[in-house]
């Protein structure tokens, strides 16, 4: 009669090689049946399997299981392929085949490696020891050339994760690319419009629900396609939308077009727990796919969070004015106040800061208040759209040139700067050994120059690419103009518009406001550059009248 009642352990991992049958579970399988096959005092009473497991953890759900067997007394002997497939990590390892196993009674047996504790107290052998050593540098090695590979992908744009955001799909032609899912890209499409047109998160949330459009872990659960439960916990129990699924929607900046990836990771290949790392850490990879929403819809959003957005009391979106108007006193957030008269209701603006010092008395009617922002930005839209005609009647080479000859200066001044703060930070270890300065200086002076070279790295990345985008004739930088344009047969001021154009109004007196419009700074660009263009023809002007001049004389 069978004496051992064993256990099939099969394990595989994610990094083993799948496109071969050495280490596949139907091999692993068919390797333990024939060897059990040839010894009749061995039963056959379970098989567990760990696929997708790594060896350097033993948190594994099959192992568990089998290792409750053990200590139920249903099972005496674990039999595997060899002895990487229990486990790749020498101490934990180790500790099974020395003090767990043979407290329990157990016979374990690694076929292809030769071990049967049956026979000999091989545990303590030295050639097990050195092939638990082998199996964990091997894991090592794997784990390294995993993240560096992983890593190249990322750089390269390519999208590495399990799991697609939603609203995009992986490409059928090439599993690292993204592609936008035609259903879902629309609801987010929506979503950043609702926004816009001044509904909170919460309201989003509700509309899409009463419309009956499925949340992204129900859309994904329906359609079949994987996705992370722990990254979408966010959505409520009966899988409707949220406001927090609605808000990390409109934060996301892979909607357009940006990619980014390594937010987490893991410290050791031996801690399998992921932690988050700090932003400056993060792979961030633009135009790495097909954008769904705008960067100025985008930025136009981030831009509203700051804002006052509470929802008006039984209206959908917020007030008009709500998080754009500032106390020309003391500089606080003006609110709304409604006063009702008889049958009248007047609505008026006030600041109620109490501030020590501000001394502004203005109680500003809505209607007024309205009246006067609809003239200035009708008057704006009415500049901008000579300025754009300007323009368009300028040389675009010339617009070219300046563009390219300013960009330049900026890098070069920046790798100045970066040059510098490496200079000096590698001079510091110096210093420190001379006993020029202490240790703590010279931590602070380190990370000093490296948070300054850090972001002379990044000016000149976002300098390069602007310069790109001149050389290659693809900037953009009159399309600003076109934010403004689109109400130019503006009639009744609201809140979309309002948002659009002014990034606040601060209020001086009933009758003055200082508005700080929108694209402030490529508004002052554009005069530059057509100032500069200006005076280029006129430089080039002078030139030939001059050698018309000369050859006159001649």
């Amino acid at each position: 009669m069978p004496k051992f009642r064993a256990t099939k352990y099969i394990r595989l991992s994610y990094t083993d090689d799948r496109s071969t049958e050495s280490d596949s579970v139907g091999n692993q399988r068919k390797l333990i049946d024939d060897f059990v096959s040839r010894n009749p005092d061995i039963e056959i009473v379970s098989e567990r399997i760990d696929d997708g497991y790594s060896g350097t953890i033993f948190d594994r759900p099959a192992f568990k299981e089998m290792m409750q067997d053990v200590m139920d007394g249903t099972i005496n002997c674990i039999i595997v392929k060899d002895l990487s497939r229990l486990g790749r990590e020498y101490i934990e390892t180790g500790r099974y085949l020395r003090r767990v196993f043979p407290s329990y009674g157990v016979r374990f047996i690694a076929i292809t490696d030769g071990i049967d504790t049956a026979h000999d107290a091989c545990a303590d052998d030295l050639a097990v020891s050195v092939k638990n050593i082998m199996n964990e540098a091997y894991a090592r090695d794997i784990s390294v050339k995993t993240r560096a590979a992983l890593r190249v992908k990322r750089r390269n744009g390519d999208f590495v994760g399990s799991f697609t955001v939603y609203g995009y799909m992986k490409s059928e032609t090439d599993k690292n690319q993204l592609v936008p899912d035609p259903y879902a890209s629309r609801v987010v499409q929506d979503i950043f419009r609702m926004r816009l047109d001044g509904l909170s998160a919460n309201k989003i949330a509700g509309e899409l629900n009463r419309l009956g459009i499925l949340s992204p872990m129900a859309y994904k659960k329906n359609h079949g396609i994987p996705y992370a439960r722990r990254g979408w916990s966010a959505d409520k129990d009966d899988c409707k939308w949220s406001a927090t699924t609605i808000i990390r929607i409109l934060q996301d900046e892979v909607y357009i077009g940006t990619l980014v990836q390594g937010k987490q990771g893991s410290p050791h290949f031996k801690i399998k727990e992921m932690e988050q790392l700090p932003a400056s850490e993060w792979i961030r990879v633009p135009d790495a796919h097909e954008p769904i929403i705008t960067r100025e819809s985008f930025e136009l959003v981030q831009r509203i969070r700051g804002l006052d957005t509470r929802s008006a009391p039984d209206q959908n979106g917020v007030y008009m004015f709500s998080g754009l108007l500032i106390c020309g006193c003391c500089g606080g957030k003006m609110i709304r106040k409604t006063n009702k008269v008889g049958e009248r209701t007047y609505h008026y603006y006030y600041c109620p800061t109490g501030k020590k010092g501000c001394t502004h008395p203005t109680m500003l009617k809505e209607e007024t208040l309205a009246a006067c922002v609809l003239n200035l930005l009708k008057a704006h839209i009415g500049n901008l759209a000579s300025l754009e005609a300007l323009l368009a009647g300028i040389d675009q080479d010339s617009i070219n040139q300046a563009l390219v000859k300013e960009y330049r200066e900026h890098i070069a001044e920046n790798e100045q700067t970066l040059a510098k703060a490496l200079e000096y930070k590698a001079r510091l270890y110096e210093h420190l050994v001379a006993g020029d300065i202490t240790r703590e200086e010279y931590a602070t002076f380190k990370e000093d120059y490296t948070r300054k070279a850090a972001s002379a790295q990044e000016s000149i990345r976002l300098l390069q690419e602007k310069l790109t985008d001149v050389l290659e004739n693809k900037s953009e930088r009159n399309r600003w103009i076109a934010n403004f344009t689109q109400f130019a047969e503006l009639d009744a001021l609201d809140r979309k518009a309002l948002i659009h154009m002014v990034k606040y109004i601060r209020v001086i007196s009933k009758t003055e406001f200082d508005v700080s419009f929108a694209f402030q700074d490529e508004y002052k660009k554009a005069i530059q550059l057509l100032a500069e263009a200006s005076r280029m023809a006129t430089e080039s002007g002078s030139h030939l009248a001059g050698a018309s001049a000369g050859r006159k004389v001649g």
